[in-house]
């Protein structure tokens, strides 16, 4: 059985009852996790002929004579990255990265119908570490993140190191609205 897997053709026999996800794991595909193997996830997204699926419920054997584009696949040939991919990069949409290639790959869709009805495109995107407005605002193009000056790192990281051994210090690392 032969698949297309980011432009490049893939072959091998599949187990009985292998998934997609495990399938391109075994191949040396690793953009592609294994989250919860039940769908609930999203950490297994990649597309089949443009459209998104998860790989720990699309068996192998369907995936037949079809493009799968993974997470790897989004970026140019030459290493420039897929303009949803830099909105991440740039916008910190993202905290361990266990969950990103799942929550890139889902709004970034060919048609880009999906992206209207974000909130509900991601709903099968699990994230457990943060909030999702980080994620929602990056994949609608939001950078509410401003950089710092190492300075300013620095500064504020001093103030909270001072308020986990002070709890009084609080009052001084917590900026009061004016």
């Amino acid at each position: 059985m032969t698949i297309e897997v980011n432009g490049r053709a893939a072959s091998a026999t599949p187990r009985p009852g292998q998934c997609l996800r495990s399938f391109l794991r075994q191949a040396g595909w690793f953009g592609v996790k294994n989250g919860c193997d039940t769908g609930d996830c999203g950490a297994c997204t990649v597309w089949v002929d443009d459209e998104p699926v998860q790989s720990c419920l699309y068996p192998r054997h369907r995936a037949q004579g079809k493009q799968v584009t993974m997470i790897e696949g989004l970026a140019a040939k030459d290493g420039t990255l897929h303009p949803m991919q830099a909105q991440f990069l740039a916008a910190q949409g993202f905290q361990c990265g266990f969950c990103t290639a799942g929550m890139i790959m889902t709004p970034t869709r060919p048609d880009q119908a999906q992206r209207a009805a974000l909130p509900r495109a991601l709903k099968s995107n699990l994230c457990r570490c943060t909030g999702y407005r980080a994620i929602a605002g990056t994949a609608h193009g939001w950078r509410g993140i401003r950089p710092r000056s190492s300075a300013g790192r620095y500064r504020f990281r001093r103030r909270l190191i001072a308020c986990w051994q002070r709890p009084s210090a609080m009052s001084a690392a917590v900026p009061r609205p004016a």
